[in-house]
């Protein structure tokens, strides 16, 4: 079972981009550690940097001249770039408009939300999330060859570098802005990049973009449907849920190495095509739009995830649905068999298998997620986002922030992992395993196919941990508990280094895990 190919416009590392690749599966080929059952770290098998808000992703660069490598992360509040081997910080950029909060006020704000019970930790953490997450932008970013950041910003795509090319230590400096066009509407929400070198940009709008890396031309095109539905659909969401988070586009896209695009809307999920000329909705270009399922009205909020390579692989994109039951939801990639009949209650006859991640719970009445599907071979797993539980008093809107800022509460810990996998034979998507007993308030996992283990941020006893839990079986390997809530994924992604050792996002800064 293949993976699908390095781009070699993007910094050689495994992790140049948000969910490791082009195709978004989270998962490598490196063997990750292994634990010996459940342990407490040491301080000494923890490097822990303190960044500030928002510094969910970890861009790996390609080796320097002096052969050593450096990490970008984007966060709220500035760009910082770190030494590979030791997370010192080499650099800061202050992000136009922000002020950096000072180390200690942060310190201050971790511990108030393992200092804080009932009531009163709620208030914290509502507080937390307002100051430092509402209007949040630029979360999606990659890194390039040539050792520059790209992100979209709301209303243009910036390019972050070096003030010295090819000195890692020098200074960050913005090289280029480009403003987005006043006829792409909405604001940037997604970045990946073409297998030719072009980067591609969404709005929540639905409108696509295809820039050259150095800005000096660009191609646009509408979603199918985002010229009807797009901007009412924002501004309601807008209005009864107060943020714009819940855009006719909610997350980021998927690239193939063959010109495919794979974006969600609130309802479809599309393949619009690069042909190298242009950006092409046209089906005689291997376009296509399909309705997935969508009970809970809202979307998909999972960035969509390629399954299957080779000639002789099935091959499929993969979302979460928007059903108040999220289901994992496979799509067939290319043409449709010619025998393939619509499965019952599937919206569209591309829809090649929907797994509804119930938790091992079949009246369970409502989960979703916020993580990308993690896809390794040909198995496809989501989490449990769900606090356990909900003051009457909190709105609906408000329950997700139990699990990010609080999950390691007892009485909003969520609990489960659920896969599916595709069975190439039967052609069917079928259960593969569910584990209840392993948390995952926030994370996005992501798998070691050297290990065989899929990794993710869990807690154990009011602490936050590192879970590994065996890809095939689904049974607990292990577990590393790293300790209070400066170690909070908040969302962030698990990821393997190029030396294969755990490096995250967490809260307020970034961890890496010193254990083989």
């Amino acid at each position: 079972m293949t993976t699908g190919p390095r781009n070699p416009f993007l910094a050689d590392s495994e992790n140049p981009i948000a969910h490791g690749r082009c195709d978004q599966q989270d998962n490598t080929a490196l063997a990750g550690p292994r634990p010996d059952g459940g342990r407490a770290l040491s301080e000494g098998e923890i490097q822990h940097v303190w960044l500030g808000p928002g510094h969910f992703g970890s861009l790996i660069s390609s080796p320097y001249p002096d052969g050593r490598r450096v990490i970008w992360s984007n966060g709220r509040q500035q760009i910082a770039k770190l030494d590979y081997d030791t997370l010192a910080v080499l650099a800061t950029h202050t992000v136009e408009g922000q002020t950096v909060t000072p180390r200690g006020e942060l310190e201050a704000d971790v511990a108030g939300l393992d200092d804080r019970h009932g009531d009163e930790a709620l208030q914290h953490a509502a507080g937390l999330a307002m100051r430092y997450l509402t209007g949040l932008d630029g979360v999606y970013a990659l890194l390039d060859m040539d050792h520059t950041m790209f992100l979209g910003r709301r209303t243009s795509v910036v390019a972050y570098g070096e003030a010295v090319p090819g000195d890692r230590a020098s200074a960050i400096v913005e090289r280029a802005r480009w403003p987005k066009p006043d006829r792409v509407e909405g604001s940037f929400v997604g970045v990946n990049i073409t297998h030719d070198g072009r980067l591609v940009l969404s709005t929540d709008h639905g409108w696509l973009v295809c820039l050259e890396r150095d800005f000096s031309s660009y191609e646009a095109i509408q979603v199918p449907g985002a010229a009807e539905q797009a901007a009412a659909h924002c501004a309601r969401m807008e209005a009864e849920r107060g943020n714009t988070a819940y855009g006719w586009v909610r997350t980021s896209m998927c690239t193939d190495d063959e010109g495919g695009i794979y974006i969600s809307s609130v309802d479809h999920t599309h393949r619009v095509v690069w042909t190298g000329e242009r950006l092409s909705t046209d089906p005689a270009d291997g376009a296509w739009s399909a309705e997935y399922r969508n009970g809970a009205g809202t979307g998909s909020g999972t960035t969509p995830s390629l399954m299957g390579f080779g000639d002789d692989e099935d091959r499929f994109v993969v979302i979460g649905d928007g059903d108040d039951v999220v289901n994992i939801t496979l799509l067939w990639r290319d043409e449709i068999p010619e025998d393939w009949e619509q499965l019952p209650n599937a919206p569209s006859r591309r829809i090649a298998g929907i797994g509804p991640a119930d938790m091992g719970d079949s009246d369970l009445p409502t989960i979703q997620t916020e993580q990308s599907i993690t896809v390794s071979g040909y198995g496809a797993m989501t989490v449990n986002n769900e606090p356990a539980s909900t003051p009457d008093w909190l709105p609906e809107r408000g329950a997700r922030m139990l699990s990010f800022f609080l999950g390691h509460d007892p009485a909003y810990t969520p609990h489960g992992l659920h896969k599916y996998e595709w069975d190439p034979e039967t052609r069917s998507l079928r259960e593969a395993w569910v584990n209840t007993e392993v948390s995952s308030p926030n994370s996005v996992p992501y798998v070691s196919r050297g290990s065989d283990l899929v990794y993710t941020c869990g807690v154990r006893d009011g602490k936050w941990t590192i879970e590994a839990v065996d890809w095939s079986t689904g049974e607990s390997a292990g577990w590393w508990v790293v300790g209070d809530s400066r170690f909070n994924s908040l969302g962030a992604g698990i990821g393997i280094d190029d030396d294969g050792r755990i490096l995250y996002g967490n809260i307020f800064g970034k961890t890496r895990l010193l254990v083989r």
